[in-house]
């Protein structure tokens, strides 16, 4: 998960900076961000002298007297004024965070471990409190205070990624989504491998389950991303895990193996599943699950070996950074084939808005 976001509500004085738009090619995407302190910086931009530049820039805000602006846009042009071979335009947004904006990072952080998508609407021009919506454009309340009403609804583009639009008085916002992690993982084993998997994929864009019987064998540090199910039932959690989830059967027993491989191969849909092990024991899970119903096509697609091939180290280490290679082409192909869909999906017309030059 985002380091930034995991201590930007620490008290000491930050600025957050976001790349708002890129114009041909850029070391980041819209929407990455850094977070910069009078000595020190959490993620990155992309690196190089636009992040230098940055992170000067920041310094400077944190340095200024008091009623200075809080919030601006910036303009870099890669080639020209940075030497950056890039060669496209990127604008950064700055953002000195106030005790409302630390307020509005642990709201959508607790939004994000439920998995809930927060758009955060940040006027650029003022001083005018941030506004925090859901996808389906209603906004969100919480402790930090009465809710701030802005003179004209706010209406804005909730398809698009990170951006920059006008409002009907001319006023520009930058419009940041927070996207909760859509791929999930089901990995059932707290074993040396499965532990292994789970600190590969530690800061990975995923939420992961971490299934054993065990208890005790899960680690005193679990990431951010990760939800332990200690259960002596994991069967139920391979038959109701939503849709789409992608599993992973590395568990201390081959017999709770096929059981898994079992209830996972009769889940309705074609979720992905990985199976540890050699080809031998491929082969022989073939033969004692088609010999339980399970169908040809079922089989052909369980992975096992897992891992991309090529890589054939055995400690724990290799095999998980082999794994999580395999699941980031795997997510990386869903998400191309989602956002397909989607964009030939009609945006609802409440959603639109003029954008803006930045």
């Amino acid at each position: 998960m985002s380091h930034w976001l995991d201590i930007c509500d620490a008290s000491t004085p930050a600025v957050l900076v976001t790349v708002a738009a890129v114009d041909g090619s850029g070391p980041r995407e819209t929407g990455a961000k850094m977070l910069v302190t009078a000595g020190d910086q959490f993620d990155t931009i992309g690196g190089g002298h636009l992040e230098l530049r940055a992170c000067e820039m920041a310094r400077e805000m944190l340095a200024a007297p008091d009623g200075a602006a809080q919030r601006r846009v910036e303009r870099f042009a890669l080639g020209p004024s940075l030497g950056q071979c890039c060669g496209g335009v990127v604008y950064l947004a700055f953002e000195v965070l106030d005790d409302a904006a630390r307020s509005d990072m642990r709201a959508m952080r607790a939004r994000l471990r439920e998995r809930e998508n927060t758009w955060r609407v940040i006027p650029i021009d003022d001083a005018s409190p941030t506004l925090l919506f859901t996808g389906e454009g209603k906004s969100i309340v919480y402790d930090r205070g009465q809710a701030y009403s802005p003179r004209q609804p706010i209406a804005f583009n909730a398809h698009r990624p990170c951006h920059i639009m006008r409002d009907a008085q001319g006023r520009r916002w930058l419009i940041d989504p927070y996207m909760a992690p859509r791929p999930h993982l089901v990995l059932f084993g707290a074993g040396h491998v499965g532990a292994a998997i789970v600190r590969a994929l530690a800061d990975l864009p995923c939420h992961v389950t971490w299934v054993d019987e065990r208890d005790a064998m899960f680690p005193a540090q679990i990431p951010a991303n990760v939800q332990v199910e200690a259960t002596d039932t994991p069967e139920v959690v391979a038959a109701t895990a939503a849709a789409g989830s992608t599993f992973l059967v590395l568990t201390h027993s081959h017999t709770l193996d096929q059981r898994l491989a079992e209830y996972i191969l009769r889940r309705p849909g074609n979720d992905w599943f990985g199976l540890i092990g050699s080809r031998t024991k491929r082969i022989q899970f073939e033969r004692r699950l088609g010999e339980r119903g399970i169908a040809c096509d079922k089989l052909d697609a369980m992975v096992c070996p897992i891992g991309l091939p090529g890589i054939g180290g055995k400690q724990p280490a290799v095999i998980a950074a082999a794994v999580a290679a395999q699941l980031l082409q795997v997510w990386e192909a869903a998400a191309r084939n989602a956002a397909e869909l989607e964009s030939q999906a009609v945006p609802p017309p409440a959603a639109i808005s003029k954008p803006a030059a930045a």
